[in-house]
């Protein structure tokens, strides 16, 4: 599932696909559209140019010159590619932008639980007002403001995107082993230690997976042993423990986060 990392390695290929003139849209399947219809989609986009793209949390923004804002949310199997026009179309592209004459940029999504829709300043701010702020600015004392008053566990508190926006389930149980926090303490339980273990590891978490475009799949991650057949903790060696958190699977080093 595309959680921050991957999503701002999309808002790259956004950048690697230029702030070009859409010269033709293709709506390959109508399931992706959320709140905008095929017809709409082409009478506020076709012929604008696509202006700097931005994201926050998992949600990413494009802007278009003097027009909406394509916003794009991408589930569980969303991404974006862009290819040059000739290159044959993938089985899940299902919405086609044609950049200029030397781009086209594809939004690909096998199961289509989320999408691509049009916002206006007002709607991209109903969006924003939604989620609380980013995980890759977030500082250690908002951190723990926002933590210290949530009644849930720790890890539910994580991926609740009104809470911190852009963790999903990898990252937060990558980010809890690194802390040393055992994923089911409540959140206002932790001590100031722990908060600040917690910033800290989030931070170094990020800036890692960010450059790699995803969560690295390392073994000396946690990310790199959780399906493992028999999944050992990178740090102890101990067998690794897996649950359901928040009716999220959550694998975690009972020896290293007691």
């Amino acid at each position: 599932m595309p959680e921050l990392p991957d999503v701002e390695g999309f808002r790259r290929v956004l950048i690697t696909c230029g702030r070009r003139r859409v010269t033709g849209i293709e709506v390959r399947d109508a399931g992706v559209l959320r709140g905008v219809t095929e017809k709409r989609l082409r009478k506020e986009c076709g012929g604008r140019r696509l202006g700097k793209a931005w994201r926050h949390g998992k949600w990413l923004f494009a802007p278009t010159d003097g027009g909406p804002t394509l916003v794009f949310h991408f589930g569980m199997t969303g991404s974006l590619w862009c290819c040059s026009p000739d290159e044959p179309l993938a089985a899940h592209d299902r919405l086609v932008l044609t950049l200029g004459d030397a781009r086209s940029l594809r939004y690909r999504d096998q199961r289509k639980l989320q999408g691509v829709q049009l916002a206006d300043e007002a709607a991209v701010d109903r969006i924003l007002d939604r989620l609380g702020p980013d995980a890759l600015v977030v500082d250690r004392g908002e951190l723990t403001e926002l933590l210290s008053g949530r009644r849930g566990a720790v890890k539910s508190a994580l991926m609740d995107q009104s809470v911190i926006a852009g963790l999903g389930n990898l990252l937060c149980d990558e980010i809890l082993w690194r802390a040393r926090v055992a994923p089911r303490t409540p959140a206002r339980d932790l001590s100031e230690t722990a908060y600040r273990d917690l910033h800290a590891a989030m931070g170094r978490v990020l800036r890692t997976a960010v450059r790699a475009g995803r969560v690295p799949p390392r073994r000396s991650w946690l990310t790199g042993r959780r399906d493992d057949s028999e999944p050992l903790c990178p740090r102890c060696g101990r067998s690794l423990s897996s649950g359901r958190t928040g009716g999220r699977r959550t694998v975690w080093c009972p020896h290293c986060q007691s």
